[in-house]
């Protein structure tokens, strides 16, 4: 079960909680919001399939204040990965099939945002920080997107050899 709290001032920190009771050990996840995309994309105009293939999609991420110490040293990075809460997702299935692609795959082989716990993840360029506001390009949330964290994206540890990686980028539509 997901709950949204809506309602809450960007003061206090918008609340997530993913309960988990159908886990043999009972486990409650937590996550608090720590900010939110402002970008021009709604479910009317949708979304680009991956943000990154439409780098013109500007925004901003509102990181609330409580957390605005926490971008200390973020400017030094032109590219940052956000975590973000699909919070407009819908069920998810075992198995789909990606645009422009020619069959299914098992859903942990896409990034399809209908996922059994709808976490998105981007890697997206970072412009400037003014404030509590980071502008950013190559976005595919929609307006109102809660942030859950973000971290530096670093090409020695988030880039390893992609060889066998190529193969199914063709195959889900992503390459030729």
């Amino acid at each position: 079960m997901l709950v949204w709290f809506f309602g809450i001032t960007s003061a206090q920190p918008k609340y997530l909680v993913m309960d988990t009771l159908s886990n043999a050990d009972g486990m409650v996840i937590e996550y608090y919001s720590i900010g939110e995309f402002h970008t021009s994309l709604t479910p009317q105009t949708g979304a680009p399939r991956q943000g990154i293939l439409v780098p013109e999609n500007i925004g901003t991420i509102e990181i609330y204040k409580e957390y605005k110490e926490a971008l200390k040293d973020l400017e030094a990075c032109e590219y940052i990965i956000v975590l973000y809460h699909l919070h407009m997702s819908s069920k998810w299935n075992s198995s789909v099939r990606p645009p422009n692609s020619k069959r299914q795959f098992g859903l942990f082989a896409t990034r399809s945002p209908n996922r059994p716990n709808s976490i998105g993840f981007a890697v997206i360029r970072l412009h400037k920080i003014d404030g509590v506001f980071l502008h950013v390009s190559g976005i595919d949330a929609f307006d109102g997107t809660p942030v859950l964290d973000i971290k530096p994206w670093l090409p020695s540890i988030d880039c390893p050899d992609n060889g066998s990686n190529q193969k199914i980028e063709i195959e889900v539509g992503l390459a030729e």
